[in-house]
């Protein structure tokens, strides 16, 4: 069973990208965050007939969160908190309880969107502490926050700004005391794993890239984790995503 996570930064413009590489890989759940679609314009239909069940949270030309399954797509539940943006989707596909998360982006440390930004995670954090121990789960998405000094690639670059600061990555670790396991690093625990390069100055070339795409999982489900793999090919080419796929494979 292959599950993915994937900022595809507009799902309008990325829509071919986005079915082939649905065709090509096969994938049986996908996260999907930043379609920038109302509910009317999500294309449920062609989802469909490429064989999935599809379920989206939309909100226009901003945010927007999404969940393909081909493995079946029940109990979903939009929203988080009090929040009213389209930044969370979940439902059981395949027996796992998925959740597809946009994290807001904060900003700057002095701006009130930061504040929203740890009251969101923190929102998150306790609706994943009362969660059902016995129920599997996979939270991914954009979260907007590099989690290590080595999940950036010059961190010295981002002193004083989000996506880097302590109570950001105070709020992602409070996350996982939930008993979650972050898949990727859990894989791989040494090295660069970029998710994100901007689109200026050549980034994806020269490698300026940040890790803030995660998939986390139940320590059940983490022992069934064959591969993490980050799909660079799906960065590159004609108008790409800023974000690549990530892509965990269950035994």
């Amino acid at each position: 069973m292959k599950i993915a996570t994937w900022n595809v930064n507009s799902l309008t413009a990325r829509w071919p990208r986005v079915a082939e590489w649905l065709e090509t890989t096969a994938t049986d759940v996908v996260l999907v965050q930043e379609t920038k679609q109302t509910d009317a314009k999500f294309p449920l239909a062609d989802l469909a007939a490429l064989g999935y069940e599809s379920a989206h949270y939309g909100q226009g030309q901003w945010n927007g969160v999404a969940i393909f399954s081909r493995v079946g797509l029940d109990d979903v539940v939009t929203g988080l908190g009090a929040d009213e943006e389209a930044r969370c989707i979940r439902a059981t596909c395949g027996g796992i309880r998925v959740y597809s998360c946009y994290v807001p982006n904060g900003r700057s440390l002095d701006n009130p969107h930061y504040t929203y930004k740890l009251g969101w995670l923190g929102d998150l954090r306790a609706e994943l502490a009362e969660r059902d121990p016995a129920q599997p789960v996979v939270v991914g998405g954009d979260f907007n926050v590099a989690l290590r000094d080595d999940d950036v690639y010059d961190v010295t670059k981002f002193e004083g700004a989000t996506h880097v600061s302590a109570p950001e990555r105070d709020a992602i670790d409070a996350i996982l005391d939930t008993g979650l396991t972050d898949l990727a690093r859990a894989t791989h625990p040494v090295g660069a794993q970029y998710t994100w390069w901007d689109y200026r100055e050549g980034a994806f070339r020269r490698g300026w890239g940040l890790r803030i795409d995660y998939l986390f999982a139940d320590a059940l489900t983490a022992q069934r984790v064959a591969s993490v793999e980050v799909d660079r090919e799906a960065r590159k080419g004609e108008k790409p995503s800023d974000h690549a796929p990530v892509v965990v494979t269950l035994n």
